[in-house]
């Protein structure tokens, strides 16, 4: 298992970061009422594929609503949780134990909708230049690509970070805690990043809060709706 691998399975097994709940997230929501309601788009029996899937929150959610859904997690012990929860669900997911910074076992043009909720930002520069041509690839044409990623810009808390914790790649810091490291997007990096590959239908900003080793923190994320060229 890679270095990545390993600290995502220690922070499974005990986390510090990231919550066990089962519901989907409230960002997923967002989206797919934005495509019902404002591009008439039913995610119902579509293929669906969720990167760093966790414990399933998304995946079995979308299943259960007749999607077949394919599910990439680097976490052994994330991806059991989500296949004893789609099991009690009664629903099935193609869950497959990976890493979405490498090539995936899955057809071209195959893919309707491709969601990624902040798991590729602890990706290193080679492992995001291959998970955007991936997901380019299996993506069908007009299909749908949400992306929740960490922004840079006016954040205290990162400029902090950037600057007492760096990381080895442009606009990384290091969580020291656990190892983890992390890329943080300014708005004009995040539009060159993946405008290269797809059309951002909407792009917009919002602030979170996340208790990290009994502190609080500000989190702010680009949540970025898209469709391929």
């Amino acid at each position: 298992m890679s270095n990545q691998g390993n600290i995502w399975e220690k922070e499974y097994r005990n986390p510090l970061l990231v919550t066990k709940n089962e519901g989907p997230q409230a960002d997923t929501l967002r989206f797919l009422k934005f495509l019902k309601k404002d591009r008439k788009y039913r995610v119902e029996d579509k293929v669906v594929l969720d990167l760093g899937c966790g414990t399933g929150r998304n995946a079995n959610y979308l299943a259960e609503r007749g999607n077949k859904v394919i599910g990439i997690e680097i976490s052994k012990t994330a991806l059991n949780l989500a296949k004893e929860r789609a099991k009690n669900l009664g629903v099935e997911v193609n869950y497959r134990l990976g890493d979405i910074g490498e090539k995936y076992e899955i057809k071209d043009n195959s893919v309707d909708i491709v969601i990624d909720v902040t798991s590729s930002n602890s990706l290193n520069e080679t492992g995001r230049e291959n998970y955007l041509n991936e997901v380019n690839r299996v993506l069908k044409k007009g299909g749908y690509f949400f992306v929740r990623a960490l922004a840079k810009d006016g954040n205290k808390n990162v400029k902090n970070l950037l600057k007492d914790n760096p990381g080895r790649e442009y606009d990384t810091y290091i969580i020291k805690e656990i190892g983890l490291t992390e890329r943080v997007l300014s708005r004009d990096d995040f539009v060159k990043m993946y405008g290269n590959y797809f059309k951002i239908i909407k792009l917009e900003k919002k602030t979170s809060y996340t208790t990290f080793n009994n502190r609080i923190y500000k989190r702010d994320y680009w949540l970025a709706y898209m469709s391929k060229k």
